[in-house]
């Protein structure tokens, strides 16, 4: 006998379980997507009811980044290299550096309130939409103004590009945009490792700030002011030198840090996609570990 739809009918051809099942459903990442697309254009809608204070905020984001180059043109009025690096080569790095962070900054920045979500009770009302929580987080308060730092970080690293003394080939040029996403990608690892550490450690976000803002500021600087200690620590357990000093060595016709073969130039993408799916899996035990506000 035919199956029967909950009023009695016969499901139609195509549409009963042998014939099609239901409508197929979006995947779970392209929900998230959608869902931080809309979340994050109500907030720039809000962002720009108010055009011109947007524009200030964005313009003081750009210059109070700004500074931390400042320092180091301040540096190189005194000394002609740093670290056996020129101004061209640490503008490179710093440049690097910044535009990656400032991608994931714009992207993940928001998840840092996660502990304080978890804390005032808030974050119980993401479990109940019909959307990833990781995508509503991130979402939340979303920011244009963090553009800013982005058009800093570019603006430094198009010093750079002109200020190297490089003999750029198309494997070269090909590999600035890679660096810049790959970066964006490590970065957004331990955005997303530190949001999960916040469900343990409720004010772990200055914790996480150390590893996120104090990485990034550390990257600007060449590899050689640092002992090896501190260099196998960011490229073995937190593998932040391959944002910018492992690639941009083979740019710059550098010995890589630590000896480490050429061939690891090209790790970066390999890197950011083994940390990401380890954040990911750090994310997912977080979340399960959590039990409410009070409990």
């Amino acid at each position: 006998m035919a199956e029967l739809t909950r009023t009695g009918e016969r499901p139609a051809p195509g549409r009963g379980a042998r014939g099609g099942g239901r409508p197929r459903q979006p995947g779970r990442v392209a929900t998230g997507v959608r869902a931080y697309g809309m979340i994050s254009a109500m907030w720039v809608r809000s962002a720009l009811a108010y055009p011109a204070s947007f524009v200030l905020m964005a313009l003081a984001a750009f210059a109070v980044t700004g500074l931390d180059f400042v320092v180091i043109l301040l540096m190189f009025s005194r000394v002609d290299a740093l670290g056996g690096y020129g101004l061209g080569e640490i503008a490179f790095l710093y440049g690097l550096s910044s535009t990656a962070f400032g991608l994931c900054d714009l992207v993940l920045g928001s998840t840092r309130r996660l502990g304080e979500r978890v804390r005032d009770g808030t974050f119980d009302t993401l479990l109940v939409r019909p959307a990833p929580v990781l995508a509503q987080i991130a979402a939340d308060q979303f920011s244009m103004n963090r553009l800013g730092r982005i058009a800093q970080g570019l603006f430094v690293l198009a010093y750079g590009l002109f200020a190297v003394d490089v003999q750029w080939g198309v494997v070269k040029v090909a590999a600035v945009p890679f660096m810049v996403l790959s970066g964006a990608g490590i970065f957004a690892a331990v955005y997303v490792a530190g949001a999960a550490f916040q469900f343990l450690a409720l004010d772990g976000a200055e914790v996480e700030n150390a590893f996120t803002y104090g990485g990034q500021t550390m990257l600007q600087y060449p590899p050689t002011l640092f002992t090896k200690d501190v260099l196998r620590a960011v490229t073995f357990v937190l593998p932040l030198s391959f944002v910018n000093w492992v690639p941009a060595a083979y740019v710059l016709g550098r010995p890589l840090p630590l000896g480490l073969p050429g061939w690891c130039a090209l790790l970066p993408p390999v890197v950011a996609a083994a940390c990401l799916a380890l954040a990911g899996l750090g994310w997912r035990a977080g979340l399960r570990s959590y039990r409410s506000t009070g409990s």
